[in-house]
C-alpha cells in the first residue's frame, strides 16, 4: 500500500500542495488534469527524484520520505522512453538487473519472459534507434517490469505513439496488470486510457487533488465545475434548488431541471452529459421527468459523433451518431424535444 501524506512540493511553475492519497496494493490509478497540474512532480516526489517540502510517503509501511531512488524499489516510465542509445534491446531490459548483480543465467530468464511477454523478443538483438516508438517504449516498461517494483510509475507512456500503436499498448498494458498486478499509476490526458486501465482515477488541479473515484463516478458525478468542465460534461446550469419527495428541482433561468440526486435547497449546479440525452421530432412516451422542445442551433460533425446544441430555453449540448442524425433527418433550424432521465442529471 503506498501512502502520501500532505505532501507539499514548491518548483515555482509547478506545485503540489498539501497532497494526500492512498494507494491499494494491485491497483491500476490513473491521474488525470491540465498540463501543469502536478502530475508528474507528484511520480518524480513519489520516485525520490525530488524531496518533498513538506508531508511524507510511506510504501508497504516503510517511510520512504527521505530514501534515495535506488533504495525505493519503484519504476518510472517516461513518454520518451529514455533507453541507452550505446545498448541493445536485451541489455536495456536487463541494466537494473545487472547493477543489482543478479545471476546473468537469472537476467536472461527473465528479459527473455518479458520481451516475450511485451512480443519484442525478436528484437533484442537491435539498438534502440533502429526500433519504432512502439517498439522502444515496450522495451522501456519491459525494463521496469523486470525489476518487479513494488510500484510502477507511469508518465504519459503512450502519448508520443500514433493511434493504432497507443491503443495495441493500452491493451498490453492491462494484461500485464492483470498478470503481475503490479500497482500502478499512470499521468494521462487521454481519457481513454482511464476507462480502459483505471480502477479509480485521480484529478488533479494547480497542484491540489480536487477529486478520486472510479471513472464512472467522476466522469458521472463530477464533485465540482472545473472538474465537470474538464471530463466534458457540457451542459452545466445554475440555479435555485427545492428538494421534495427524493427529487430536487433546479430552476436555470426559467427552465426547470429534475434530478434523482438531491442536493440542499439553495443554489446548485445540474450537469447531464451530452450522451445521455435522447433528441426526437415528437415528445417521448417515456417516464423521463425531463421533456423540453427547442431549436437547433449548431450541428458539428466530428467524424464519430455528431455534436448537436438545442436551444431549449437555455443552450443543451447533445451526442448522437452520424446515422441517428440522417435517420431523424436534422437540420439547424428544426424544432425538436430533447429527453432525458432524472438520473441522468448530477447535482453539486
Amino acid at each position: 500500500m503506498l501512502e502520501i501524506e500532505n505532501v507539499s512540493k514548491d518548483m515555482g511553475e509547478f506545485v503540489l500542495k498539501d497532497a494526500s492519497l492512498t494507494v491499494n496494493d494491485g491497483e491500476y490509478l490513473v491521474i488525470i488534469g491540465p498540463t501543469g497540474a502536478g502530475k508528474t512532480i507528484l511520480l518524480e516526489t513519489l520516485a525520490g527524484i525530488y524531496p518533498p517540502d513538506s508531508g511524507r510517503v510511506v510504501l508497504n509501511g516503510r517511510d520512504i520520505t527521505n530514501a534515495l531512488p535506488r533504495e525505493r524499489n519503484i519504476c518510472m516510465v517516461y513518454q520518451d522512453y529514455m533507453l541507452f542509445p550505446h545498448l541493445t534491446v536485451a541489455e536495456n531490459i536487463g541494466f537494473g538487473l545487472r547493477n543489482r548483480k543478479m545471476d546473468p543465467a537469472e537476467i536472461e530468464r527473465k528479459v527473455n519472459d518479458a520481451a516475450r511477454f511485451l512480443c519484442i523478443d525478436h528484437l533484442l538483438h537491435r539498438h534502440p534507434e533502429t526500433l519504432s516508438g512502439g517498439e522502444q517504449q515496450r522495451a522501456a516498461i519491459a525494463r521496469a517490469v523486470v525489476m518487479e517494483p513494488a510500484l510502477l510509475l507511469l508518465d504519459e507512456p503512450l502519448s508520443a505513439l500514433d493511434g493504432q500503436t497507443r491503443e495495441k499498448l493500452r491493451k498490453e498494458l492491462r494484461r500485464l496488470h492483470d498478470l503481475y498486478r503490479i500497482t500502478v499509476i499512470h499521468v494521462t490526458h487521454n481519457f481513454e486510457e482511464v476507462f480502459s486501465l483505471a480502477d479509480r482515477v485521480v484529478v488533479i488541479r494547480g497542484g491540489e487533488i480536487v477529486q478520486v473515484g472510479e471513472p464512472h463516478e467522476v466522469f458521472r458525478k463530477p464533485n465540482c465545475e472545473f472538474v465537470a468542465n474538464f471530463v466534458g460534461v457540457e451542459n452545466l446550469f445554475r440555479g435555485a434548488c427545492v428538494c421534495r419527495g427524493g427529487l430536487c428541482e433546479i430552476d436555470a433561468e426559467g427552465v426547470r431541471i429534475v434530478s434523482a440526486t438531491c442536493s440542499e435547497n439553495g443554489t446548485a449546479t445540474a450537469t447531464v452529459r451530452p450522451e445521455d440525452i435522447l433528441v426526437s421530432r415528437a415528445p417521448l412516451d417515456s417516464s423521463a421527468q425531463n421533456s423540453l422542445k427547442g431549436r437547433i442551433e449548431t450541428i458539428a460533425d466530428n467524424g464519430t459523433v455528431v455534436r448537436i446544441t438545442v436551444d431549449a430555453g437555455i443552450p443543451f449540448v447533445v451526442v448522437l451518431t452520424r446515422r441517428g442524425v440522417v435517420d431523424l433527418g436534422l437540420a439547424e433550424g428544426d424544432e425538436v424535444w430533447i429527453t432525458f432521465k432524472a438520473s441522468s442529471v448530477h447535482v453539486f
